[in-house]
């Protein structure tokens, strides 16, 4: 176990990693939690848990009132502020966390990829849904190429999820969260504790819970973009600048 935490954290050399990790990869699925809490300490990896109810749910939810009004916007907005979701809408959890990635899009790619991705596309490399009964192995069959981790959902409905699972390596990992905001806490810590970075175009969105929500290497990590919603310690206060 001690050697195995001696790779947990970032490292350029994530093909080492990588293997090192599918040698006792199922033993690990288990250990996300207790492994981030070994690096971090408690009050770290309980942040997201405790804020995101408290403050951030809700303030993520007024300054997207100041997006651009576009169709997905508008049911994530209803959604997240409604009680009763709409069956093909995510909850009202999910729907807030995807409207903080609205709020923080991917960054344009370099000179020679014109453009950037869309906060809808972007969508897409953090959470996908297949419904109850579709083959979460057939799912990881048809991965044609390598991708950071991500969320795999299944349920009736996006509004009805029953299992959570993180997706690395052709590999579907269950969660232990039962809900939206647990499950992202552990995709998050799943980073770290498999030493993979963030992809590109969610880069901007994991950089802000890394920094503002966690407060892990606040002042030490790059921040890719001008206009970011940050975190006031004492008000737990987000805004757009």
């Amino acid at each position: 176990m001690e050697a195995a935490i001696a790779v947990l954290k970032h490292s350029a050399d994530e093909d080492t990693i990588r293997e090192k990790m599918k040698a006792t990869f199922k033993y690990r699925q288990s250990m996300i939690e207790q492994d981030f809490r070994m690096l971090f300490g408690e009050l770290t990896a309980n942040k997201f848990l405790e804020r995101w109810p408290t403050s951030f749910k809700a303030k993520v939810i007024t300054e997207s009132r100041g997006l651009v009004p576009t169709t997905e916007v508008l049911d994530l907005m209803r959604n997240a502020e409604s009680a009763a979701v709409d069956e093909n809408g995510w909850d009202s959890d999910m729907s807030t966390i995807l409207l903080l990635l609205h709020l923080l899009p991917p960054s344009a790619q370099g000179r020679r990829r014109p453009g950037k991705m869309s906060a809808c596309q972007a969508v897409e490399r953090l959470i996908k849904f297949i419904k109850v009964g579709t083959s979460v192995q057939q799912h990881l069959n048809n991965i044609s190429q390598s991708t950071q981790p991500y969320l795999l959902t299944q349920g009736l409905a996006r509004s009805n999820i029953h299992t959570f699972f993180i997706v690395i390596d052709k590999y579907a990992l269950p969660c232990k969260a039962t809900g939206s905001v647990g499950a992202l806490d552990e995709l998050f810590k799943a980073h770290y504790v498999f030493g993979t970075s963030y992809s590109s175009s969610l880069a901007n969105f994991f950089t802000f819970l890394q920094t503002t929500v966690y407060n892990i290497d606040v002042g030490e990590t790059k921040e890719t973009r001008v206009s970011e919603l940050q975190n006031c310690e004492q008000e737990c206060c987000v805004s757009v600048n």
